[in-house]
């Protein structure tokens, strides 16, 4: 009986001293596992073995787009990050393996979710209707702030600032919207009267011409004087002028 007694108070005691070692802890750069405190692997490594009473722990980097990026006592690294461009992202610092994947927003869209140094997860920036103008433009971090055109403006939805209506000069065919500029036209009255001074300038100076060009022809003509006869011509004898020998004009008897 007083053998058994001991042998309780024997395992009690054991008992006791192993639950007083469990609740020691251990090192800030230690882990525990069972009754010893092993050495952690730095940042960028896995534990391979577990440290022992003789060894201590064993370590290898993480490969194969994995990370660990504190000292640690995990047999297994962590998955690297994947930035989504389905969720408006791309990478903005590659995988290492003491470092995650680091995140940054795709042009046109800010960030939805920030972490420390990137973003998890990202929307595009919103698009300012017709008859609005961009406000303020987006960020990465920031949407896009719309604001609606005041009186005699105008924006399709694309510009920063309104455009004043054009003012027309002689026919306004449509008249000028917050969506859109007036449209303007040329009036009919004008346009007749221009077309009919120009056909009257250009018959007036038909007309001047052609004055010109018959006054030039006659005095280029002038009086018509005849022209000398030349001596191979023969000149025709007058009625009662002197002839040659050959008069055949009767002679008077003395």
């Amino acid at each position: 009986m007083a053998q058994f007694e001991s042998l309780i108070w024997t395992i009690t005691i054991i008992l006791v001293l192993e639950s007083i070692g469990s609740c020691i802890a251990c090192g800030r750069a230690e882990y525990r596992i069972r009754d010893e405190c092993c050495p952690m692997c730095s940042p960028g490594n896995r534990v391979h073995r577990h440290c022992t009473e003789f060894t201590s722990t064993s370590c290898v980097p993480c490969v194969d787009s994995t990370f660990l990026d504190e000292p640690n006592g995990l047999i297994k690294c962590k998955v690297c990050t994947n930035c989504d461009p389905g969720l408006g992202l791309k990478v903005k610092q590659p995988c290492r393996p003491s470092s995650d994947t680091v995140c940054g927003t795709l042009e046109g869209f800010y960030c939805l979710d920030p972490t420390k140094d990137g973003c998890r997860a990202a929307q595009r920036h919103s698009s300012c209707e017709p008859g609005q103008y961009i406000s303020h433009t987006g960020t990465t971090s920031t949407d896009t702030v719309c604001a609606d055109c005041p009186g005699k403006t105008y924006s399709d939805g694309s510009l920063t600032s309104c455009q004043p209506h054009t003012e027309c000069e002689f026919l306004e065919i449509e008249p000028g919207t917050p969506w859109s500029d007036s449209e303007c036209g040329v009036s009919s009255l004008p346009t007749a009267g221009i077309i009919a001074g120009v056909l009257i300038g250009v018959l007036f100076f038909l007309t001047i011409a052609g004055v010109c060009l018959f006054m030039r022809r006659r005095k280029n003509l002038g009086p018509q004087i005849p022209t000398q006869a030349s001596p191979d011509q023969e000149i025709p004898m007058l009625s009662g002028g002197i002839g040659n020998g050959n008069d055949s004009s009767p002679h008077h008897s003395q």
